[in-house]
């Protein structure tokens, strides 16, 4: 079942046939909304009036980039700093992988050769890359001998932990339940005993 968040049809859609989309909402996951960064992406393409590619927004002049990511309202809570981060990823995609975002993940000998790549990206921790990597495997049947392994326990089947394993408002209550119970026991471990 594919990638289906509950935002704009089109943006939707933007995630399911553009690889450079999915890879920026994936960028802009923190700290907002899954909705709201997932969205951003056709939000970015509205404001542009056109879908970008890599090389254009690697090349984007950064304060007329950081501009249009902060325009009301704005595409994420620190537009300045996602935009740059943004920039950032396509600079790489364009010097790693010719622009092309979708060899980032094509080619990949196995599931552990792709979260290498992945978390080669500027702002792709390894959380953040087994996410994606699991997203990927899930949702856009990128899955080289190991994914599942290779993306932890967002790779398991019948879990919902990530944006990986939403395809509808019941999924995602469960991915923000499970989030949440993940909050509460980080916080209950850190405070004094």
């Amino acid at each position: 079942m594919p990638l289906s968040l509950p935002i704009d049809a089109e943006a939707n859609e933007l995630l399911r046939r553009d690889p450079l989309a999915l890879l920026i909402g994936m960028v802009l996951d923190q700290q907002v909304s899954m909705e709201k960064a997932f969205a951003g992406p056709y939000e970015l393409v509205k404001r542009l009036g056109h879908v970008p590619d890599a090389a254009e927004l690697a090349g984007f002049d950064p304060e007329a980039l950081a501009a249009i990511f902060a325009e009301r309202p704005a595409l994420h809570r620190f537009p300045k700093a996602m935009a740059a981060r943004v920039q950032e990823v396509c600079r790489a995609l364009v010097e790693r992988y010719d622009g092309d975002p979708s060899r980032l993940w094509s080619g990949a000998e196995d599931g552990r050769e792709l979260l290498k790549r992945i978390t080669g990206l500027p702002g792709f921790g390894r959380q953040k890359g087994q996410i994606f990597l699991a997203l990927l495997g899930k949702r856009f049947g990128v899955q080289p001998p190991g994914w599942r392994e290779a993306a932890g326990d967002y790779g398991l089947d019948g879990v919902h932990h990530s944006v990986a394993d939403v395809v509808d408002e019941s999924s995602l209550a469960k991915v923000r339940q499970h989030k949440q119970q993940m909050k509460a026991a980080a916080k209950a471990a850190a405070a004094p005993g």
